[in-house]
C-alpha cells in the first residue's frame, strides 16, 4: 500500500473518532489474526521473531543474528504473501554497518513493504554501553537519517522516539507517525507499582506530544510498550491525553494473550479458580472508591498477589488514603493488622497446597511469598503449631 493511500485511510479513521492500532509481530499467524481484528498496519520486527521462539524481546538487541536479514527473511516469506491490502512496515536496524541504507531501503520498497520503522533502536540502550556505541558512530541520528531517506522515497515512516529532542528530529525529516516508546512491554502478575508507572508514562507522553504540537500538530501520535499492555491501560492513557490517537503493541498482542490463554486453559484442568486481572486494575486506576471499600480492596489484592512482595504503603497510595488511616480501618474491620493478616493468609494458602499436592517445601515457601525458607518455617510453626515438614508428614500418613 502506497504512502498516500495509507495516510488517507488513517486520517479517515481518525475523522470517524477511531483509534489507530499497529501490531508488531514476527509471524504470519499473528499478522493474519491482527488483520481480522481490523488493525491498521503490521510492523515486522526482529523481536517479534524472538518472541515466537519463546525468547524475550531483548533477543532483538543481542548478537544472535543480523536483524535486517532476519526481518527480510520471515516477513517476505510469511507476511507479505499472506496479508493483502494491508500496510506492512519493515523494522529497520538503521545502524547496520553491512547495509547501504539508500539501496537497502529501495530493496525494502521493492519487496512490497509500505514503509519502515526504526527498530531495533539505540533509544532503548543507555548508560556506558550507549556511550560506547555513540563514540563508535552508532547513534540515534542514523535512525533519523533512515527515516529521512524512506520519506524521500515516498514510503510511510513510523518513528519510535524517547524524548522531545528525538521527536523534533523525526518530525523535521518527515516522519508520518511519532510513537513514544515507553520501554519493553511489561508482563507478569499485577502489581500496585504499575499504577505509578502509568502515571510516569502519562507525564512523559504529555511532554513529547506538546513538542509535536509546537512543530506539527497534525502528526499522528501513538504510544508503544512499557507499562501499557492491556486495553485498560490504553484507555487510561487515552483519558489522560487528548492528543493520543492510537497504540502499537507487540507482546501485548501476541505474547501476553498467548501466555495467559495457554496457562489458564492448562490450569483449568487442575483448579476451578479464575481471576480477572483487568477488573482489579480498573479499581486501582479509579482510586478504588468507585468500586470497592478499602478493606475489601486490600483483601482482594492479597488474594491475587500473596506470592509477590506487597507494600501496604503502595496500596494506601493507590486507594488515595493515608497509610495510618488504612491501617486503622483494616485492623478495626479485620481484627488484626495488615502484616499479621498477610502472614496468616500465606500460611493458610501453604496448608491448602500441602493438602492438595506433594510439593518440595522449599518450593512451597516461594509459592506463598517467602524467599527465605527458615522464615517461612518459623511463621508456619507459629500459626500451625508444628513445622511444615511435620505437618506434611502428618498429612501424607
Amino acid at each position: 500500500m502506497e504512502r498516500g493511500k495509507l495516510l488517507e485511510n488513517i486520517n479517515a479513521q481518525i475523522k470517524k473518532g477511531n483509534h489507530i492500532i499497529g501490531v508488531a509481530t514476527g509471524t504470519g499467524m499473528t499478522a493474519k489474526c491482527a488483520k481480522n481484528g481490523e488493525a491498521d498496519f503490521i510492523l515486522a520486527l526482529n523481536s517479534g521473531r524472538f518472541r515466537q521462539m519463546g525468547r524475550s524481546s531483548l533477543g532483538g538487541f543481542l548478537p544472535f543474528c543480523n536483524s535486517n536479514d532476519m526481518v527480510m527473511d520471515f516477513a517476505s516469506k510469511e507476511i507479505i504473501p499472506l496479508i493483502k491490502n494491508m500496510p506492512i512496515i519493515f523494522g529497520l536496524n538503521a545502524t547496520d554497518p553491512t547495509k547501504n541504507m539508500e539501496s537497502y531501503i529501495d530493496k525494502i520498497k521493492n519487496m512490497g513493504f509500505s514503509g519502515i520503522n526504526n527498530y531495533p533502536t539505540v533509544g532503548l540502550i543507555d548508560s556506558q554501553f550507549r556511550e560506547a556505541l555513540e563514540e563508535d558512530g552508532c547513534n540515534y541520528l542514523m535512525e533519523v537519517e533512515a527515516i529521512r531517506i524512506a520519506h524521500k522515497k515516498d514510503m510511510f515512516t513510523v518513528a519510535f522516539v524517547f524524548n522531545e529532542i528525538q521527536a523534533e528530529q523525526m518530525i523535521n525529516v518527515g516522519a508520518d507517525i511519532i510513537c513514544v516508546h515507553l520501554g519493553l512491554t511489561g508482563g507478569g502478575l499485577l502489581g500496585a507499582k504499575k499504577v505509578f508507572s502509568l502515571e510516569a508514562a502519562k507525564v512523559k507522553v504529555g511532554k513529547i506530544f506538546n513538542k509535536c504540537n509546537e512543530l506539527k500538530p497534525d502528526v499522528i501520535k501513538l504510544i508503544y510498550g512499557g507499562p501499557v499492555k492491556t486495553p485498560i491501560d490504553v484507555q487510561y492513557m487515552y483519558s489522560n491525553n487528548e492528543d493520543l490517537i492510537g497504540y502499537i503493541g507487540g507482546s501485548s498482542f501476541e505474547r501476553i494473550p498467548s501466555e495467559k490463554s495457554i496457562i489458564n486453559i492448562t490450569k483449568a484442568f487442575k483448579i476451578s479458580e479464575q481471576f480477572d486481572e483487568d477488573d482489579l486494575m480498573v479499581k486501582m486506576l479509579d482510586g478504588v472508591t468507585k468500586h470497592y471499600n478499602y478493606v475489601e480492596f486490600v483483601k482482594e489484592y492479597v488474594a491475587r498477589n500473596y506470592m509477590n512482595d506487597i507494600s501496604f504503603l503502595d496500596l494506601a497510595k493507590v486507594a488515595h488514603v493515608s497509610r495510618g488511616y488504612l491501617s486503622s480501618l483494616f485492623k478495626k474491620e479485620v481484627g488484626c493488622n495488615f502484616p499479621e493478616y498477610l502472614v496468616k493468609f500465606r500460611i493458610n494458602k501453604a496448608v491448602e497446597i500441602i493438602n492438595k499436592e506433594n510439593i518440595q517445601l522449599s518450593d512451597l515457601a516461594l509459592l506463598v511469598g517467602y524467599k527465605d525458607y527458615a522464615h517461612f518455617s518459623k511463621m508456619f510453626k507459629k500459626y500451625k503449631g508444628c513445622s511444615p515438614k511435620k505437618y506434611k508428614s502428618k498429612n501424607i500418613t
